[in-house]
């Protein structure tokens, strides 16, 4: 009865660290907004674009927008425009423009599955 009891402590310690962990990993999107002047000459100010040829990144999932960057940083992902713009971003500051551009309204639309059985 004892050893249970100290383990189910154990295991509710360890998911209470893991949910405050996770919890302090998400950006924060104020502070992304601040970090964000780079990007807004090709992604605009609102995060849709400022020409066709530039992504838009307003109401992207976070964690999408957050793999992106890590991959410009590391070269996982090729871009020579990215590249040297993701190079010196840290974790945080990935995680924070993920949050920032991520809240914004984005002009993505979902297309409709098409129907391969229509005639």
């Amino acid at each position: 009865m004892m050893r249970t009891m100290v383990s189910l402590r154990s295991l509710l310690a360890s998911a209470f660290l893991l949910i405050s962990v996770g919890a302090f990993a998400a950006g924060n999107p104020e502070i992304g907004k601040q970090k964000s002047a780079a990007c807004q000459a090709c992604h605009g100010a609102d995060g849709n674009g400022t020409a066709p040829q530039f992504p838009r990144l307003a109401g992207q999932y976070p964690d999408y927008l957050a793999q992106a960057l890590t991959d410009y940083r590391s070269g996982n992902r090729k871009n020579p425009i990215m590249a040297p713009q993701a190079v010196n971003l840290s974790p945080r500051d990935i995680e924070d423009l993920a949050a920032y551009f991520s809240s914004l309204p984005g002009s993505l639309y979902t297309r409709p599955p098409a129907n391969r059985f229509a005639q």
